[in-house]
């Protein structure tokens, strides 16, 4: 039985038109806060409740910044507009900074290595990223309207940030791409013939346009082996495939490929950016792309770009020849006891 207060919670956010996963976050969190101080009610809490969450979270739990930055807008949502009575002074609280760090980046050979390694639904998608730029939720929620072949460009719905874009479709992808899609609409119109054939569409668009539920233009590119029911309007109808089913394929086609870094979807989009820069290509072009905010999101890109070091080289290369260097016939001091022997040295 749902508890009738988490019910409110969860209607406040959806008026607001927050996404699902929001939703279901600020539901976690709000649970979460609740069972930690013994299931009392939140209307008899207040900002010594949420510092000690939230200190219990840093120093006991040990949760990354930015998990603690979620919890923390989760309860400042619930009393602003849920109980309507915003958080004062939460006093000091252990709160550590999110610190910038460098991307992972593959290597153009890694990167085929990983791709020889999927097939199906993963493959395209994983070439999705890596070709466009995509986010792993933007290429999941693409729409059969937003591929546009004539321009060779795709159309990116309500993106991160709730903006929109234009990105590039590789050409290599078009034919590979024209073949699922006739995939799709086989699956879409069995669909049909079992009376279904519906899909989940945003905001208030299914009372607008009553017949775009079940029209082609508006069926997910990567729709779900299985239909399922919509959990805000309870309708069965085919979504787009789960985003843990192509993180585990990625994450089984590094170990298949014998790559170790820790990639992961994300770095798809991080290697798209890198080796478009590597090709000269101009940074308000890449940022364009990867539809960032600020180009400086973009310049860390640069970063990886550079020789290890920040292109510094190393003084004790000089202390060697061309060749011990690619042979890796590094000698040491002629009195160290695991001196290297080498050609003409004697002690």
């Amino acid at each position: 039985m749902p508890s009738p207060f988490l019910e409110s919670v969860r209607r406040c956010i959806r008026a607001r038109q927050y996404s699902y996963r929001t939703e279901k976050a600020y539901i976690f969190w709000t649970r979460r806060f609740i069972l930690f101080h013994g299931t009392r009610h939140p209307r008899e809490m207040g900002e010594r409740e949420v510092a000690d969450f939230l200190a219990h979270l840093a120093t006991d739990r040990d949760v990354a910044p930015a998990t603690q930055s979620q919890a923390l807008n989760a309860l400042v949502f619930l009393y602003r507009h849920v109980l309507e009575r915003p958080l004062g002074d939460l006093g000091v609280i252990p709160r550590p900074k999110r610190k910038p760090r460098l991307p992972v980046v593959l290597t153009r050979e890694e990167i085929k290595a990983v791709l020889e390694q999927l097939s199906g639904s993963h493959w395209l998608a994983a070439c999705l990223m890596y070709g466009s730029g995509l986010r792993l939720m933007e290429c999941l929620r693409l729409r059969v309207k937003d591929i546009d072949f004539e321009h060779r460009a795709i159309l990116v719905r309500d993106g991160k940030g709730g903006k929109d874009r234009v990105v590039t479709l590789p050409d290599n992808l078009i034919g590979s791409l024209r073949t699922h899609l006739e995939q799709v609409r086989q699956i879409h119109e069995r669909d049909r013939q079992a009376g279904f054939g519906e899909t989940s569409l945003p905001f208030a668009l299914a009372r607008k346009y009553p017949n775009a539920v079940s029209s082609w233009c508006w069926q997910y590119v990567f729709p779900a082996s299985h239909r399922c029911r919509n959990p805000r309007s309870g309708k069965i109808c085919r979504h787009h495939i789960h985003s843990s089913a192509v993180q585990k394929a990625i994450k089984v086609a590094l170990r298949r490929a014998g790559i170790h870094k820790p990639a992961s979807c994300h770095t798809l989009r991080h290697s798209f950016a890198t080796h478009l820069l590597e090709r000269g290509m101009d940074i308000r072009t890449v940022q364009e792309q990867l539809g960032h905010v600020d180009v400086r999101t973009t310049q860390i890109y640069t970063h990886v770009l550079k020789r290890g070091g920040l292109a510094v080289r190393s003084p004790l290369e000089s202390l060697f020849t061309s060749t011990q260097r690619q042979t890796g016939d590094w000698v040491l001091h002629p009195r160290h006891p695991r001196c290297l022997k080498a050609p003409g040295l004697t002690r």
